[in-house]
């Protein structure tokens, strides 16, 4: 009679959900226990640059701006003052360049991009979900192999392309110039940024650039401030992108400036003479702070 009763018992189903509920958690719990670990990047809790703020620009009132200029500029990352924005060219747990940072932001839909059939920089039309995916990947239609079931023929096999960034050369930079006589400085602030995507002939050879969108930077300095540039000097103090544009570390050069005709700088001065022009248009910008003052 005892063991009928305890081979009943035992047959329980809510005693039976118990014991296989508690049998799972015991294994979960050995697979993270001995499983593999979760490695850090380093030996300490890197919390500094991850959820950092960007810096606060100084409130401007429109009566204190005694004078302006905008200028439009290029950043182009083959020079090596421009490296820690170019690399590395493959992310990384620790660091990303400045454009998988962007990618990133635009996938996760924190930043925006515009762009309109003229393509100009005045963000009035934002770019949809897919109209930035279609960026990021592209597929070559007209790509013919031969068919493995009759090599006779040929059949259309599309190749899937993806933007990476190692495509990304140079950077367009919007900002604004002025003066502030309530702080008595010259300032700025940069509006927007562009990357430019390498274009290749058929043989690998440079052509040119394609600009692929423009950011409202304003917009991106929350995202920027939160991911790291490389430190030749202090892996412990690294700055975040937020800092190496706020901070003016970054090469670059004027490709045009605010005037009448709304021209470029290459449009009437090619050559060696358009780099001159740029030096005369930050030139003129030194010589405007300068003569702010009064000795």
């Amino acid at each position: 009679m005892y063991n009928q009763r305890s081979n009943q018992h035992d047959k329980n189903p809510v005693r039976v959900f118990v014991i296989l509920t508690f049998g799972l958690i015991l294994f979960l719990a050995s697979g993270q226990l001995f499983g593999q670990p979760d490695y850090g990047e380093t030996f300490y809790v890197k919390e500094n640059t991850r959820t950092r703020k960007p810096i606060k620009y100084v409130h401007e009132r429109e009566a204190d701006i005694m004078w302006s200029k905008r200028v439009w500029r290029t950043i182009d990352l083959r020079e090596k003052f421009n490296h820690p924005l170019y690399f590395p060219e493959t992310p990384t747990n620790a660091r990303l360049s400045l454009f998988d940072v962007i990618k990133k932001g635009l996938i996760e839909g924190s930043i925006y991009a515009y762009d309109n059939p003229v393509f100009d920089d005045e963000f009035k039309v934002r770019m949809t979900a897919a109209q930035v995916a279609q960026l990021f990947t592209w597929y070559d239609s007209t790509n013919m192999v031969a068919d493995p079931y009759n090599p006779d023929n040929m059949i259309l096999a599309p190749i899937q392309y993806n933007l990476t960034a190692n495509m990304i050369k140079q950077y367009w930079v919007k900002e604004d110039w002025f003066w502030d006589r309530q702080r008595s400085v010259m300032d700025v602030r940069i509006i927007g940024i562009c990357p430019l995507q390498e274009k290749t002939d058929a043989s690998g050879e440079v052509i040119g650039y394609k600009p692929l969108f423009w950011l409202y930077f304003p917009s991106c300095r929350d995202l920027f401030a939160r991911h790291e540039v490389f430190n030749t000097k202090n892996d412990a103090q690294r700055l975040s992108f937020d800092d190496v544009f706020h901070k003016r570390m970054f090469g670059s050069y004027v490709r045009k400036e605010s005037n009448v005709y709304d021209r470029t700088i290459e449009s009437y001065a090619p050559g060696l003479d358009a780099l001159l022009e740029a030096d005369r248009v930050k030139e003129d910008i030194f010589k405007t702070e300068h003569d702010m003052w009064h000795f």
